[in-house]
């Protein structure tokens, strides 16, 4: 607590000064961490490539670590040496690094840019600031993809096809992780939407979701990054897996492979910006300065443009157009599209915050069984 104190003081005493001063301290790199693949590409085609045009003195470096964001962040602290500037994060990882005091809290109006409108950046992300560190930046969802010419003449239309090995036979691949899976068995053995946490909170439940993916374990190629099964897909070595909806639309749209995509059950969640705690001033006035430029109305629009998520701003909607390589349109590829979202799961963030380590830990002892 004290060290993230010092380091708040700092920015301050940096804000309080002036704007020759505070260009003076901007460190000349800043390293950004995110996962890799089509979505890091978006986010360097939408924010760095332009905000290096303004700014030529900074080199960016990308790091693919944010799947394991949480154990390096916490290692990166305990030994007093934080060497990341930006982490983009989940909503329920950016909750945990907050409440452990890994995550820098911010004053969103401060810190961000206002809509065009004048409206606040608090009222323009709305109910999408889960958090007093999270800094959202798109609404995207994990849903399925399949191999079209290896599912015969029955597509499949609902999320339990991925446990019916008799109709759609072959491999499948699936997140190295608890979140979404273990919901997926829920709702596959049976049990409401509505109920699922209720449900997955008791140790019955868990067993309960094992048990159901004990079923296809067999079956199953465990994923980490988020390009994993687009390639494992578009090589033909699974006939259904999940991964985020826009790397989907990459290997459908752009590549040109045949793989449909299955909305049903898709499961909304966010993603977005923390500053880790830690930070040298220099380092923390870059990033400060770089977030408020990546995050405001035309940057979220802009990254649409190269990938199918949903800005977190409701300023950036309207500015969603076409496609800049393709010249498609890219509202009706996006998760929130109503013929999309007609059956969608909510993902609980603070659910999965106050469960996360418990169930992470079950899960890799059920792997290794």
């Amino acid at each position: 607590m004290k060290l993230k104190k010092t380091v708040l003081a700092a920015a301050a005493l940096a804000l309080a000064v002036g704007p020759t001063a505070v260009s003076a301290q901007l460190a000349d790199d800043i390293t950004l961490v995110s996962w890799g693949g089509a979505y890091q590409k978006s986010q360097h085609r939408a924010y760095v490539e332009p905000y290096i045009a303004d700014n030529p003195e900074v080199t960016a470096v990308w790091d693919e670590s944010s799947y394991e964001a949480v154990a390096k962040l916490r290692a990166m602290n305990e030994a007093g040496n934080v060497t990341w500037d930006l982490v983009d994060v989940v909503a329920s990882d950016a909750i945990r690094l907050c409440d452990e005091g890994l995550a820098m809290e911010i004053d969103h109006d401060e810190l961000l840019a206002p809509a065009p409108d004048g409206s606040s950046a608090s009222e323009d992300f709305g109910d999408l600031i889960v958090s007093d560190c999270f800094i959202p930046q798109i609404v995207y969802s994990t849903t399925f993809g399949y191999r079209t010419d290896m599912v015969g003449s029955t597509p499949p239309t609902d999320v339990c096809a991925v446990f019916d090995t008799a109709t759609y036979p072959g491999k499948r691949s699936l997140e190295k992780r608890p979140i979404n899976n273990m919901e997926w068995a829920l709702i596959c053995d049976g049990v409401p939407k509505a109920d699922v946490y209720d449900v997955l909170e008791t140790d019955e439940g868990q067993a309960r979701a094992f048990a159901k993916l004990d079923t296809i374990k067999d079956d199953v190629i465990w994923w980490s990054a988020g390009a994993d099964t687009p390639q494992l897909l578009a090589d033909g070595e699974v006939v259904i897996g999940s991964t985020y909806n826009g790397r989907l639309f990459s290997v459908i749209e752009e590549q040109d492979q045949p793989v449909g995509m299955l909305w049903d059950a898709q499961v909304f969640d966010l993603d977005g910006w923390i500053i880790p705690v830690g930070l040298p001033a220099d380092r923390l006035a870059r990033a400060k300065d770089f977030v408020r430029f990546a995050t405001d109305t035309q940057r979220l629009a802009d990254q649409a443009k190269y990938i199918s998520y949903g800005p977190a701003r409701m300023s950036s909607a309207p500015l969603v157009g076409q496609h800049a390589d393709l010249g498609i349109d890219m509202a009706p590829h996006m998760p929130t599209d109503p013929e999309n979202a007609k059956n969608t799961f909510l993902y609980n963030y603070e659910w999965w915050a106050d469960y996360r380590d418990d169930l992470d830990a079950k899960f890799q002892a059920w792997l290794a069984q």
